[in-house]
C-alpha cells in the first residue's frame, strides 16, 4: 500500500494474485489494475489479496477456488473484482482459502467453509458475504489459515472454525461452525476480596 493509496504486488502469479492483468510472475512491484489510489487497507491471503477502498467496499482478486473473492464466481481473476454486498467495510481480513471484513459493525465472511471458518452456522462454501452468528460490537478481526478470530468490544474474544490444535482457544480440538469464547484461565493469589476489583475471572 502507497502513500498515495495506490497497490502494488510482487511475486508468484500463477492465479492472478498481483493484479496486474496478467498470469505472469514479478520479481519487483507491479501497479494493481484501477488501484493506484483510493486504498486504505490491504489484506493477503494463500493465493488472494484484498484491498479497502475509501468508499467503504472491498475488491479482490487473484485465487477464487472456493469464491474467496466474493463476486459470486469461482472463477480467478487477475483484476480486482467488487465484493458483493459491502458497502460500509472498516477492515478486511484474508485467510487461507476465505475472507472477512466488518460491513457497518457486522462481520461478513465469504469463501471456505469446510472447517466453519466463515462462522454462519454451516459448513458449506459460500461465493458472497454471509453474516458470522451473533456477533456485534466488533473491534478488530483476523483470519488464518481455516479459522478467525474477534476482538470484541468489552474485550473478550471469540474465534471459530479449524481447531485440530487448539487454535480456537476454547478447551477444545473442535471445530466449531459458530464464534466461541476463548477461555482465560487466571493463576494469580489475592489476598483479600477487595484485591479482586478491576479483574475478570473466567474458568
Amino acid at each position: 500500500l502507497t502513500s498515495d493509496g495506490g497497490v502494488k504486488c510482487w511475486g508468484q502469479n500463477d492465479t492472478g494474485q498481483l493484479g496486474d492483468g496478467t498470469n505472469k510472475d514479478s520479481d519487483k512491484p507491479v501497479d494493481v489494475s484501477g488501484l493506484t489510489s483510493g486504498v486504505s487497507a490491504i489484506a493477503t491471503g494463500n493465493g488472494h489479496s484484498c484491498a479497502l477502498v475509501n468508499s467503504g467496499g472491498v475488491k479482490c482478486w487473484g485465487r477464487n477456488y472456493y469464491g474467496q473473492l466474493g463476486n459470486g464466481t469461482i472463477e480467478d481473476s487477475n483484476i480486482p473484482v467488487d465484493v458483493s454486498g459491502i458497502s460500509s467495510a472498516g477492515v478486511v481480513s484474508a485467510g487461507g482459502g476465505h475472507t472477512c471484513a466488518v460491513d457497518d459493525g457486522i462481520v461478513k465472511c465469504w469463501g471456505a467453509n469446510y472447517e466453519g471458518q466463515l462462522g454462519n452456522g454451516t459448513w458449506t462454501d459460500s461465493m458472497t458475504p454471509v453474516r458470522v452468528s451473533d456477533l456485534n460490537e466488533i473491534k478488530a478481526i483476523a483470519t488464518g489459515a481455516e479459522h478467525t478470530c474477534v476482538v470484541m468490544a468489552n474485550g473478550s474474544v471469540k474465534c471459530w472454525g479449524w481447531n485440530y490444535y487448539g487454535q480456537l482457544g476454547d478447551g477444545t480440538n473442535t471445530a466449531s461452525h459458530i464464534p466461541v469464547d476463548v477461555v482465560c484461565l487466571w493463576t494469580k493469589t489475592f489476598s483479600s476480596a477487595a484485591a479482586l476489583d478491576g479483574w475478570v475471572l473466567e474458568s
